[in-house]
This record gives structure tokens, C-alpha cells and sequence, in this order.
């Protein structure tokens, strides 16, 4: 009877300690995260948009003005300044041109990075890229031709290319 009583008590004893253990077990684990600020092209797209000055007169002198159109969308961490250059293009002999697609002829233009056109974006120069929406960011870039009217009549294009940074 003794060996009876004395599994008991050990089975007693050995539910008391592991209670205790279970109870006495608290510990804690810190949690952090670091979010670094910057900016995404919406869509992945890699066509930053065009400037198209449309159909004009071979004699034409007039001064035709036009911003950025179907451009890329930016998003970014609010407080992110946003900056962007645009170099020569591939015509560039003092100064940004158009080509005509089947000569040589040339058509000088000029951009801004303004629409009231008083900020010239010089080529290759960082410009800030101010924005109310950092959800919804457009590129501040506009573009001025002034017609020589003597040109020969065809298309007329460059391509540049814009870089952002922040």
C-alpha cells in the first residue's frame, strides 16, 4: 500500500511543479520595421509621354506652345523631393531640335518646366518637381517652337530621354 501512496504523491508533485513552470514563463520580442521614402512609376510604364506640336504650315511663323501629354504617373512618400532632368535629345547642337524624318533639315525648339513658359529646363539641368498629390504626381514639362516658315514640309521629331531621382 505504501508503493500505492507513494506513486500518488509523486504524481501529485510532478503536476504542481509543471504548473508552476508554465506560470512562470513570460518573455517579450521588440517589433520594427524601417520604411524608406521614395517614389513608383504607376504601371511600371516607360513611355514618359509626348510633346506634339501638330499639323502646321511649311510657312508658318508662329510660335506654337504644348505641355507634356499621355505622360506617366508618380507616386511617392509624401515629403519626397522629386527631381528630374531632360538631356539634349538626339539633334542637340546648341540647343534641342527636331529633325525632319526624311532629311536633314532641323526645327529648334525649347522647353519649360512651367506652363506659364518662364522657367527654361536647360539640357541636362535638375529641376524640383513640385506636387500637391504625392499619389498623383504629372511632369512639369512644356515645350515652345517658333515656326522659321521656311522649312521643308514633313515630319519633324526627337527623342529625349527624362531621369528622375529623389
Amino acid at each position: 500500500m505504501a508503493s500505492q501512496g507513494g506513486r500518488l504523491l509523486a504524481l501529485i508533485c510532478a503536476g504542481v511543479w509543471s504548473a508552476s513552470v508554465l506560470a512562470a514563463t513570460s518573455q517579450s520580442f521588440q517589433v520594427s520595421a524601417t520604411i524608406t521614402a521614395g517614389c513608383l512609376v504607376v504601371g511600371g510604364v516607360s513611355n514618359y509621354g509626348s510633346l506634339a506640336f501638330g499639323s502646321q504650315s511649311a510657312l508658318s511663323t508662329s510660335t506654337v506652345k504644348v505641355a507634356l501629354s499621355g505622360g506617366v504617373q508618380l507616386q511617392c512618400t509624401p515629403g519626397v523631393t522629386l527631381n528630374m532632368t531632360v538631356d539634349g535629345g538626339q539633334y542637340n547642337s546648341s540647343g534641342r531640335h527636331m529633325q525632319l524624318n526624311s532629311g536633314s533639315a532641323r526645327v529648334a525648339y525649347q522647353l519649360y518646366s512651367d506652363a506659364a513658359y518662364s522657367q527654361s529646363l536647360g539640357i541636362s539641368q535638375s529641376v524640383a518637381v513640385a506636387y500637391s498629390d504625392a499619389n498623383n504626381i504629372s511632369l512639369p514639362i512644356y515645350g515652345q517652337v517658333q515656326l522659321p516658315g521656311n522649312q521643308p514640309g514633313g515630319t519633324y521629331s526627337d527623342v529625349l530621354q527624362v531621369q528622375l531621382s529623389w
